[in-house]
């Protein structure tokens, strides 16, 4: 490979390896003699520019008893090899690029390889080595067609999922996916009880590498259960419906802002990507704390904050509704709202709980107050277990999936409810459907309510500004 040029050699000579990544080019010269380095400006996502190297050339793929030659194009970060490249398709004119589970609309290769990065394990060579593998099961280009000529797979998976109305119209039926990231128990649990409560078609279980809830994977790849894919692959979440998030990442820090930062920076490795590959999704948050992280994934994700939402209160929703119904004979929907903390409060709804009238929520009274104060008590003596959360996530999953339009208290941007002036996230009663949440409309709180709500925003506002998110 001619590293000799003054170009070349000017921007190599800013790189942080400098001796290793000439090295590593060299190695990929002898394997693949193809891949031809030149320089560029790059430009990132938040428009700054950076001067680096990139390789250039065609990867060879096998398909249909046919060979093809891949053009690709990949961009060496200045702290390569220890860093993965930017790897892009380079179609000519007459190639349309094939969107699926390893690319993007864009061109970006989304490998294995790159999420799961660590030099010296990994390098260019296997990475390229591992493109023709994937590509010689879904070729990631194809020729431009008349409609006269199309694939005719394609065409087979259109048909599928075509439904023809009783008055001869037809329309095509969404995909039933839906992905959760993060092994542990949360996260078997939010699988399981999906697969019990929900109506799905595929359900992708990914185990995030440098989360500490990591390693629930295993033993699902040996017991393989139907319609579950297991994955380290975030691609593999692909054109998901719902994303459930459950990965966690604590440190040992003394400090909580510190350790909550952790989690932060984990986030940020993957909320992007994940919602790059489901852009239609809705993304459910279960990570701790959840308030925190459910504004954390909206803020990193660029989603609509209607379907960026944490579970949040609904567990404790759930039970104030079924204490009040069963035990305390009231037959009316209540909900737990707020912080998840010491500040989050019960409120009562106007409608019963069969009632099908959009609810509304109803204004503290003489009469409301001791029966909620009193449910709430009888509630607080339920601890919180990964089952319970599990089956909460489910049920807030179906009600997207089957677009029940069901109200849930969930941790949602709760900024222009109630009087609340600041960007936080909070348990708010809302109802849920296909295209996320929808807040009910917010009520003149009691005193104490008020209080404690008012408390809650300061707080999380203040924790929020230590954080680089």
């Amino acid at each position: 490979m001619d590293l000799r040029s003054e170009k070349i050699q000017r921007i190599l000579s800013k790189y942080k390896f400098h001796d290793v990544a000439v090295e590593q080019l060299q190695k990929i010269h002898q394997i693949y003699p193809g891949m031809t380095p030149s320089t560029g400006t790059y430009t990132f996502n938040d428009n700054t520019q950076k001067d680096l190297l990139k390789l250039i050339g065609n990867i060879p793929v096998q398909y249909g008893g046919r060979s093809y030659n891949i053009p690709i194009l990949l961009w060496l970060m200045d702290s390569f090899p220890f860093t993965p490249p930017i790897c892009l398709l380079r179609p000519t004119p007459n190639m349309v690029i094939r969107e699926g589970k390893h690319v993007d609309g864009g061109g970006r290769l989304h490998m294995p390889e790159l999420h799961n990065w660590n030099y010296p394990r990994s390098s260019v060579v296997s990475l390229l080595t591992e493109m023709i593998a994937k590509f010689e099961e879904d070729p990631p280009l194809s020729s431009k067609t008349t409609g006269d000529n199309k694939d005719p797979h394609d065409l087979l998976a259109f048909v599928s999922n075509i439904q023809i109305n009783d008055d001869g119209s037809r329309h095509v039926q969404p995909i039933n996916k839906v992905s959760v990231v993060g092994g542990g128990d949360l996260g078997m649990a939010s699988m399981m009880s999906i697969l019990s409560k929900c109506k799905v078609d595929k359900l992708v279980f990914i185990d995030v590498a440098e989360s500490s809830t990591k390693g629930g994977s295993t033993d699902l790849e040996i017991f393989s259960l139907p319609k579950v894919e297991v994955s380290r692959d975030l691609s593999a979440s692909a054109d998901s419906r719902v994303v459930v998030v459950t990965a966690n990442a604590w440190s040992s820090e003394q400090s909580y802002v510190s350790v909550v930062q952790t989690n932060v920076d984990l986030y940020r490795g993957f909320i992007p990507k994940l919602a790059h590959l489901s852009p239609n999704a809705v993304m459910l948050i279960a990570s701790q704390p959840v308030d925190i992280m459910t504004h954390v994934a909206w803020r990193q994700s660029g989603l609509p904050p209607t379907r960026v939402i944490g579970a949040g209160c609904n567990l404790d929703s759930e039970r104030l509704s079924r204490i009040m119904d069963i035990n305390l004979n009231s037959h009316k929907a209540a909900w737990v709202i707020g912080e998840l903390s010491d500040n989050k409060f019960a409120v009562m709804s106007k409608t019963g709980l069969s009632s099908n009238v959009q609810p509304e929520i109803a204004t503290e009274s003489s009469s409301t107050k001791p029966l909620l104060n009193r449910a709430f008590e009888m509630m607080k003596t339920r601890g919180q277990r990964s089952w319970s959360v599990g089956l909460s996530v489910a049920d807030i999953t179906n009600s997207i999936l089957i677009d029940k339009m069901k109200t849930h208290s969930v941790s949602t941007l709760a900024e222009g409810w109630g009087g609340i002036g600041a960007e936080v996230f909070l348990s708010l009663p809302c109802i849920m459907g296909s295209n996320g949440s929808m807040r009910l409309a917010g009520v003149s709180l009691g005193q104490d309510e008020d209080s404690k709500l008012r408390e809650s925003v300061a707080s999380l506002s203040n924790f929020m500004s230590q954080l680089r998110i």
